[in-house]
């Protein structure tokens, strides 16, 4: 893997206006991150924080409030309408529910070839060679070609999604929870597909989800996720077995294990998710913290380094020598 970023997040926010005039709704506030050139870069966090939001601002389906997104030494958040629209040839997505995200009046060759149709000046037989290539390649028949989604369980539904997003051989592709609707057999076959297309093509993938045992397994590093805001960034391993936040560490210890004698620790966090529309002071995360200090009901926490790429937004981990 090149350690050379692809993506630059820098202090992004996206606000919404809330139903009181001068209000509004805080569902991305002051994000940064890199994302590496061919790796998984994935966000978790409970339902709610932000995640799908913060990926739909980054390639710009929804307009950032504030902030900049990098992709490749370019702002995106600059770009007119037209320039952005050429850049949606190497900007993909691949989203949650593969059946309403598929035109059920096209068949499968005629959705797998609408990019082609936008983006290419090829003829109609080469146009048709990609989309058979591509087929192949996500495990599709040729006979497929002129059936129609309804006609297909989930799991190639959502093949079909994915060739549909490869079809133009994009650099990265923003991956919206996109196992979470599929069977548990299903799920692993498409995860095992998406590795084995990242490889092959190698294709940058921002991978969003709330299911922490499909991130450990498909992510490089992940980004923690609370309230819009970014707590801790790590790769996979140093996250799973050394969370920092207080946060991750309630997050992970959700995680069901099949063996029932074994004694997991829970953590059982007090209290609700505050609204966006009213964040806390200080930290967001200090009204159901079990180790919240006066400090952190007073000011908001800055990223720490812990080490190899290890960050975390916590007045505890400030306070604590690396």
């Amino acid at each position: 893997m090149q350690q050379e970023p692809l993506i630059f997040v820098r202090n992004l926010k996206k606000y919404f206006a809330g139903k009181r005039r001068g209000s509004s709704v805080k569902a991305v506030d002051d994000v940064s991150f890199d994302i590496v050139r061919g790796e998984t870069f994935g966000i978790v966090g409970e339902s709610g924080c932000g995640k799908s939001t913060l990926g739909r601002t980054i390639i710009r389906l929804l307009e950032p409030t504030a902030g900049q997104v990098f992709y490749d030494g370019v702002d995106l958040a600059t770009l007119s309408a037209e320039e952005m629209r050429k850049k949606r040839r190497e900007i993909q997505i691949i989203f949650q529910d593969p059946y309403a995200s598929l035109n059920p009046r096209m068949t499968v060759r005629e959705l797998i070839r609408a990019p082609l149709d936008v983006f290419s000046r090829e003829s109609e037989e080469e146009k048709m060679a990609k989309v058979r290539e591509i087929m192949h390649l996500v495990g599709l028949r040729d006979e497929f070609m002129y059936k129609y989604p309804h006609e297909f369980s989930g799991g190639q539904r959502q093949r079909i999604v994915i060739a549909r997003a490869l079809v133009l051989q994009p650099r990265f592709i923003f991956c919206d929870e996109p196992v979470s609707a599929l069977d548990a057999s299903v799920r692993a076959q498409v995860l095992n597909l998406m590795k084995k297309i990242q490889r092959e093509m190698d294709l940058t993938y921002l991978f969003i989800s709330h299911d922490l045992s499909v991130v450990r397994f498909l992510c490089d590093r992940v980004a923690v996720m609370y309230l819009g805001h970014i707590v801790e960034v790590a790769d996979k391993h140093t996250l799973y077995d050394h969370p920092a936040h207080p946060y991750t560490q309630a997050l992970l210890s959700s995680i069901p294990v099949p063996d029932t004698d074994v004694k997991t620790g829970k953590i059982i966090l007090r209290g609700e998710v505050p609204s966006p529309y009213d964040p806390p002071a200080g930290c967001p995360f200090h009204t159901r913290c079990p180790h919240a200090q006066p400090v952190c009901r007073e000011k908001i926490p800055i990223m720490t380094d812990l080490g190899s790429g290890h960050t975390a937004a916590c007045h505890l981990c400030a306070s604590t020598p690396a």
